[in-house]
């Protein structure tokens, strides 16, 4: 028998367009299965609705439950060491060309067996779903060769088995060149990773293709090939663009109608009004450029102007961005980047929603899914106001909470 039920006496921030958070005072949600049947003020319920089983929320806030657009919480090992030599001085480049950075942690990628870095990973995605998280995006890019890639994929689809969570995977091959191919990138892209992409796509393993194109990874003509490839077959591009300098990498993926740019503190302004032509949204990761301690700031005013939509993300991973809390992730937003609460509200369920091509969630509406999360907050600006706190309720995950 389909679940049908009402929560009641709740603050909705709905997340639709017209006014901030789609705020509804004193509002209901009718779910009917795993869906949103109706939703709105009390005294306007539906008559067909009024004799289903109900929840009291006391006028707690609901929220469209929070989506993490983009991690790495599937890896080996840890980078604490690394974490030291950069507070000694070292900077990111250099911890990466003395053989550290990325290729520290594919090496212990690759020693970890699947059920590993599934273990290793549920700590981190437990840590997302108590803060109210519904939907992970997990890339892959820790392996660098077919058979680790492919193993980290098959360890993030089997997250969802698990954990009552949603998880999207992306295909991240083009993220540093392995040690075996150091100074041919070319021949790694052709000879290793189009075919690892290849075969997870044969084997449903990817929703997504990724890349980091920049001056210690890979040049947009490498980042070109793979994107050319994932079309072919029918996968959608994101990529990690203008981190640390300009290469135009946000402009090439906006030429290919990707789903997001990401990081993006050098983009600039042809930049920004290519993304928004494209409808690419920017994904923006504080917590890397808090760890690096970067001074170069994402232009926001910019995403403002040509009004392209901002999403943000924890970019959980164990070297730059060692972070598993989306409510800090929104805090910083606000503060380091002059986002307001509510576009950093936004950037993490409709626009995060927008950022992974996904259209069924980050917004509360009828015939989305039930995705939700209960606070112990009236007001959504408490979201992203309070440092280390986390005021979860109640969770809601496909109409169960």
């Amino acid at each position: 028998m389909t679940k049908k039920l009402v929560l009641q006496s709740a603050n909705i921030a709905t997340m639709q367009d017209g006014k901030p958070y789609g705020l509804i005072r004193s509002g209901s949600i009718a779910i009917e299965g795993e869906h949103i049947a109706w939703v709105g003020e009390t005294t306007d319920e539906p008559k067909q609705y009024r004799d289903w089983p109900r929840d009291d929320f006391g006028e707690r806030l609901i929220s469209p439950g929070l989506i993490d657009a983009h991690t790495h919480v599937i890896y080996g090992g840890n980078r604490a060491r690394e974490f030291e030599m950069r507070l000694n001085g070292a900077t990111y480049e250099e911890v990466a060309r003395a053989g550290g950075g990325i290729l520290s942690t594919v090496k212990a990628t690759r020693s970890a067996t699947e059920d590993d870095l599934l273990t290793d990973a549920l700590p981190r995605v437990d840590a997302l779903i108590a803060e109210g998280v519904t939907c992970i995006e997990v890339k892959s890019g820790y392996g660098l060769d077919k058979e680790t890639e492919l193993r980290m994929l098959r360890a993030a689809r089997r997250i969802q088995q698990v954990r009552p969570v949603r998880i999207k995977t992306t295909f991240l091959g083009a993220h540093a060149i392995p040690p075996e191919y150091s100074g041919n990138g070319d021949a790694y892209i052709a000879e290793s990773c189009i075919p690892a992409m290849q075969e997870a796509y044969d084997e449903g393993l990817v929703d997504a293709v990724d890349g980091f194109c920049e001056t210690i990874a890979f040049t947009p003509e490498q980042i070109t090939h793979v994107f050319e490839e994932a079309l072919k077959i029918g996968l959608p591009i994101k990529l990690h663009a203008e981190q640390l300098s300009n290469l135009g990498g946000a402009t090439l993926a906006a030429s290919y109608g990707a789903l997001s740019a990401d990081h993006l503190e050098y983009l600039d302004e042809d930049g920004v009004s290519a993304m928004a032509r494209a409808g690419t949204v920017a994904m923006l990761l504080p917590g890397a450029f808090y760890t690096l301690r970067e001074t170069q700031y994402p232009p926001v005013e910019l995403f403002r102007k040509y009004k392209v939509p901002m999403a943000l993300a924890t970019d959980c991973n164990p070297g730059s961005s060692p972070l598993t809390s989306l409510l800090l992730v929104m805090n910083m937003g606000c503060t380091l980047f002059r986002m307001t609460p509510s576009e950093a509200m936004a950037a993490v369920t409709r626009n995060a929603a927008l950022g992974l091509g996904i259209m069924d969630t980050g917004v509360i509406a009828p015939g989305n899914r039930a995705d939700l999360a209960v606070w112990d907050v009236t007001d959504p600006a408490e979201l992203s106001y309070r440092v280390g706190f986390n005021p979860l309720h109640k969770r809601i995950f496909g109409g169960y909470g």
